[in-house]
């Protein structure tokens, strides 16, 4: 091979290498404040809540905001796990809607914003994934404000519930 296609070759190879590290994950890598119950961070939906781990909470339709219960219990909380805290008042990191608790299914304290039950879901792998986006037409990311983001669903499995 003579010299300039071997530079050639070399350099694209070094430019792909680049281009693999720049993308492909919804986050920023961001979490919230070490002890914060939950916080924000920036996805492909633009800028979410997520728990203290940075992994997406979600809203679920067959919850009534300020009812003070869950209806996500049994198989649907095995797949979309409450997020929880050991406070009263959770602690927050960039969350602009109003914070609170309900006593959960299994008898924990159940992070609201704006008195809607706040979940996880399982099949999100790391900090960061929306895979749980519009499942079911009933399971919603939710906004800094405690609004549902009803964009479009992305393919992830799971039950509706």
């Amino acid at each position: 091979m003579n010299r300039r296609l071997t530079l050639a070759l070399a350099g694209s190879s070094l430019a792909v290498l680049a281009l693999t590290g720049c993308g492909g994950s919804d986050s920023s890598g961001d979490v919230p404040a070490k002890g914060s119950d939950i916080g924000t961070s920036t996805s492909s939906l633009g800028r979410i809540v997520v728990d203290g781990k940075g992994m997406t909470a979600y809203a679920f339709d067959k919850d009534t905001p300020g009812s003070g219960k869950s209806s996500c219990t049994g198989a649907c909380a095995e797949e979309w796990p409450a997020i929880t805290t050991s406070s009263a008042k959770p602690k927050v990191d960039g969350v602009k809607g109003e914070v609170g608790t309900i006593t959960g299914a299994d008898g924990s304290k159940q992070v609201t914003l704006e008195g809607m039950p706040l979940y996880t879901y399982a099949d999100d792998g790391k900090a960061g994934d929306t895979n749980g986006q519009g499942v079911g037409d009933i399971w919603w990311v939710v906004s800094p404000a405690g609004k549902k983001i009803q964009a479009a669903a992305e393919t992830g499995g799971g039950g509706g519930y």
